[in-house]
């Protein structure tokens, strides 16, 4: 009897040798685990979140006097509009995807997310547009009209050079990687959960990354929409946003914004979903109001989209537009509030400890509230014509992102580092830190409340000696400098806990959600077995049973390991295969944006790249022999 032989795949050849085991450069450069890609994004982010924050000494250390000329004007618009980008795009959105890619599948019991390729896709285009975006340090000149670039500034006529182009072509580069990544985690959640678990028993942190992610795919194509019109005003000379011609530089203030605020949410919700599993964890209590913070956020990202004038009510907008701003901007304080309150209502009574994690997330709650009180007092649009481009602002935005973002951020790396790496970080150099951190960002953000009331604007790289506002930057200054000095007791921390490691094993916080289940580091394929979920908190329930029967006094932990992987074959897991190809895509897409600035040769070797890269993903067999998997 004859048999039909399948025809063989067509291929590309490969071009990069193949990676014999799990590490080694060529492994990094090829994986589409995401446990790997979620520690790329946060080494890459946080080497960002270095150079923003020495961007902002600098920026401190000429507004620390009167009349200082440490930097020129033109240097310091650089400064300041680097400063900005890089926290907001390169620092804070690619260390919340560090986390999404890290924790989400572990903590909905999945083996890899939906689409690995394009996970590893999104990193390379995020490290790529990053460096594209601050080449332009070193060609001429950095982007100097401001973070949020509004013409006619931003304009050709007023800004002559490549240094805006360069930011916006970042930009636009970035917005792919985020929407990649975003598409990639809501198939992720939706599709991918383990066997029981609903979404109303999904972690707090998947459910804020559910959220974020929607946000970002509906949020980014609206800044791409704007980089593109403002790229073409700049190479082609067409007239978008130059009011000479029949364009409007108001119009690009609406699109900037109806991306920039949902933005703001897509920034902090991810630090609201890490406080959120911190604090349980922590305090040894469910947390409060599971339904509520959940619905909470929800509402957060729906009224999001409906408050984005009110960064313009000076603009003229008129009466019956700046009431409805108004009332809207108030409106969303309220699931904030609930949130807060929850958290709150979380720890009391709780048994609370007070490590480093848990004080970074109790400074969360106090700096963002601050952050959101203040936020309230320039919500309405009477006050908010005093406070405008004033320091006031500065010190609001802050307090939301530093005291806010940032500072839930630390709180989850102390949170999960052990389960990243498998050992602990120093506790002492830990608390040292926070304390740092705090005194220093108070010292240099409260001061700018009321010396922005008192009249100093914003975007200014100096100021006259008679007008009463040297004690309060002094201030700013000398605490811009206690915060780098807490980085600094980070970094040690990281060192000198690497050299002298202190084993964590699989659960040593005694958590509730199923990361914890298994060991640190998880192994390649996160899990044995699926689990099955029966609870909210499964793995907290799987230990203490009498929980679920009503039994809050002296209940006892029953005996159970986090699953022991160390005989399991792993050629039996189904498992993706590593590909070059995102990087080959990454590379080729940032040569073409290059290219757009200077010769469209670059601009056909970039898009050959990109098409090169394409058909290899296409053809490209799940696995090298092609065999079956089980």
């Amino acid at each position: 009897m004859s048999t039909i032989s399948k025809p063989k795949q067509f291929q590309l050849p490969r071009i990069f040798p193949r990676p014999k085991s799990h590490k080694g450069l060529w492994y990094w450069l090829a994986t589409v685990d995401h446990k790997k890609i979620g520690t790329m994004y946060g080494l890459v982010a946080f080497f960002w979140f270095l150079v923003g924050g020495i961007e902002a000494l600098l920026i401190r250390l000429q507004l620390g006097q009167a009349e200082s000329s440490i930097l020129s004007p033109e240097v310091y618009n650089q400064m300041f509009t680097m400063h900005g980008t890089t926290m907001v795009f390169l620092v804070v959105m690619p260390l919340s995807a560090a986390f999404f890619n890290w924790i989400v599948p572990l903590q909905i019991g999945a083996r890899d997310v939906a689409f690995p390729r394009l996970n590893a896709l999104s990193l390379w285009v995020f490290i790529f547009g990053s460096i594209l975006m601050n080449i332009s340090w070193f060609v001429g000149g950095a982007p100097n009209g401001g973070w949020f670039g509004y013409p006619p500034n931003s304009s050709l006529g007023f800004n002559p050079g490549h240094g805006i182009t360069y930011w916006v072509m970042g930009l636009n580069i970035l917005g792919v990687a985020s929407i990649a990544a975003g598409l990639n985690f809501i198939v992720t959640i939706i599709n991918m959960r383990a066997p029981g678990m609903h979404m109303m028993r999904m972690p707090v942190f998947t459910w804020m990354t559910l959220i974020t992610s929607v946000l970002i795919v509906l949020a980014l194509p609206i800044l791409a929409v704007a980089g593109i019109q403002l790229t073409a005003d700049r190479i082609y000379g067409t007239n978008f946003f130059n009011s000479e011609a029949g364009g409007d530089p108001i119009f690009w203030q609406h699109i900037f914004w109806l991306f920039g605020h949902p933005e703001v949410y897509i920034l902090i919700l991810p630090a609201m979903g890490i406080v959120s599993e911190v604090l349980p964890t922590f305090s040894r209590k469910p947390l409060f109001g599971y339904t509520a913070i959940v619905f909470a956020g929800l509402v957060i990202g729906f009224l999001g989209w409906f408050v984005w004038s009110h960064h313009m009510f000076t603009v003229g907008l008129g009466p019956a537009a700046n009431t409805a701003f108004t009332v809207t901007t108030m409106l969303i304080a309220i699931p904030t509030g609930v949130k807060i309150f929850n958290w709150i209502s979380t720890l009391w009574g709780g048994s609370i400890k007070l490590n480093t994690s848990m004080l970074f997330s109790i400074g969360f709650i106090a700096m963002f509230t601050i952050g959101g009180l203040s936020g309230v007092t320039h919500a309405a649009s009477p006050s908010d014509t005093q406070q405008q481009d004033t320091y006031y602002v500065v010190a609001h935005f802050h307090y939301v992102l530093f005291g806010g973002s940032i500072f839930a951020i630390f709180s989850g790396i102390y949170y999960w580092w052990p389960k990243f790496t498998g050992w602990l970080l120093d506790e002492k150099l830990g608390k040292i830190s926070f304390i740092l951190m705090f005194i220093g960002f108070n010292l240099q953000f409260g001061p700018m409340h009321w010396v922005g009331l008192n009249g100093m604007p914003r975007r200014i790289y100096t100021y006259a000696e008679d007008m009463g506002w040297e004690g309060s930057n002094l201030a700013a200054t000398i605490g811009g400098f206690i915060i780098a000095v807490s980085v600094l007791v980070f970094l040690a921390n990281v060192i000198l806990s690497k050299r002298n490691k202190q084993n964590s094993g699989g659960d040593p916080w005694d958590a509730r959600t199923l990361e914890w289940s298994i060991s640190s580091p998880p192994p390649h394929y996160n899990f044995v077995e699926i689990p099955k979920v029966n609870n909210i908190d499964d793995w907290w329930y799987r230990k203490y049973p009498e929980l679920l029967e009503g039994n809050n006094q002296n209940f006892k932990k029953q005996k159970i390991e986090v699953e022991d992987s160390s005989n399991v074959d792993e050629s039996k897991i189904h498992l993706p295969d590593l590909s070059y190809y995102p990087l080959i895509i990454g590379i080729g897409l940032t040569i073409a944006g290059l290219g757009v600035m200077y010769t469209y040769a670059l601009v056909a070797i970039g898009l050959i790249m990109v098409f090169w890269g394409s058909i290899g993903w296409s053809t490209e067999p799940v696995n090298e022999d092609s065999k079956e998997h089980h």
